[in-house]
């Protein structure tokens, strides 16, 4: 019985430690190698994308940057998009050690990776050419684009089915760009994704198309980290509340959101802190 229970006892502490393995020392690691990697989009105006300059920017580029320098090392972006934004914080060791991706922060993502608190608030709308579409109603029956791996596809048709069509149109492209150009060679008649990437695409042609509709669901954006490394956790929360406690945060914002850009879109929530 005596090694019976020995082995018992062995068998657990191996166990433990592969669970501990697992889980990863994200900030141990960050903060030794004076690195972190950051997934973000370079297909998504105006959160991450290449200007005409050739430079990868964008909102999410900035916020990561200026997160890193909360932390005090260096930051090393990696391009993500709607299909491995959640996997490349899944491995071990993980790709990226944060994704800031407009990533909706849903319970069906938190169960396979971690979320910070919400660093951006946006809302799903549907996007079509100027005056073709005079209300929300007008959609059933519609082709409708939207992006495949997104909530917003699910959010499109569950919206459809509410007007009345039972069998939504929703074609799922790969990103933005192939969803906007599917609505400009008319293969579809609108697309829908929240509201500020479809204001930024709209900006491409200004005065030919058109916001349509109410807002079909919040869009709460979350930093997409590592399952179960509370102290990373903590350290990008505590990061981004410092970035909005100083101001730091609206400089950001106004510079991409801001009423003299091409996507205004004016604040309307707080970044949650803590005492």
């Amino acid at each position: 019985m005596k090694y019976l229970k020995v082995a018992l006892f062995s068998t657990l502490l191996v166990v433990v430690a592969a669970n501990f393995s697992m889980a990863g020392p994200t900030y141990d690691r960050v903060m030794k190698d004076k690195t972190v990697k950051a997934g973000i989009s370079n297909k998504g105006k105006p959160f991450g994308f290449i200007d005409a300059n050739n430079e990868w920017v964008g909102f999410d580029m900035d916020m990561a940057r200026e997160i890193a320098k909360r932390l005090g090392v260096d930051f090393e972006p990696v391009v993500v998009n709607n299909k491995t934004r959640v996997s490349f914080v899944q491995t071990n060791p993980p790709k990226v050690d944060m994704v800031l991706a407009n990533m909706t922060h849903k319970r069906v993502r938190d169960e396979k990776i971690d979320f910070s608190i919400t660093y951006f608030f946006d809302g799903q709308k549907f996007l079509a050419p100027a005056g073709t579409i005079k209300e929300a109603k007008d959609l059933a029956g519609k082709k409708v684009g939207s992006m495949q791996g997104t909530t917003s596809i699910v959010n499109a048709k569950a919206y459809l089915k509410k007007l009345g069509d039972s069998n939504p149109q929703v074609t799922g492209y790969q990103n933005e760009v192939e969803m906007f150009e599917a609505l400009r060679s008319g293969r579809v008649q609108a697309i829908s994704t929240d509201s500020t990437l479809l204001i930024a695409l709209a900006s491409k042609e200004p005065g030919k198309y058109e916001l349509v509709g109410e807002f079909i669901s919040d869009e709460p954006y979350g930093v997409g980290l590592p399952a179960d490394d509370s102290a990373w956790r903590d350290a990008i929360n505590f990061a981004i509340q410092d970035i909005w406690k100083d101001g730091t945060y609206m400089e950001i914002y106004n510079k991409w959101f801001g009423p003299d850009t091409e996507t205004p879109f004016p604040m309307t929530e707080k970044i949650e802190m803590w005492p």
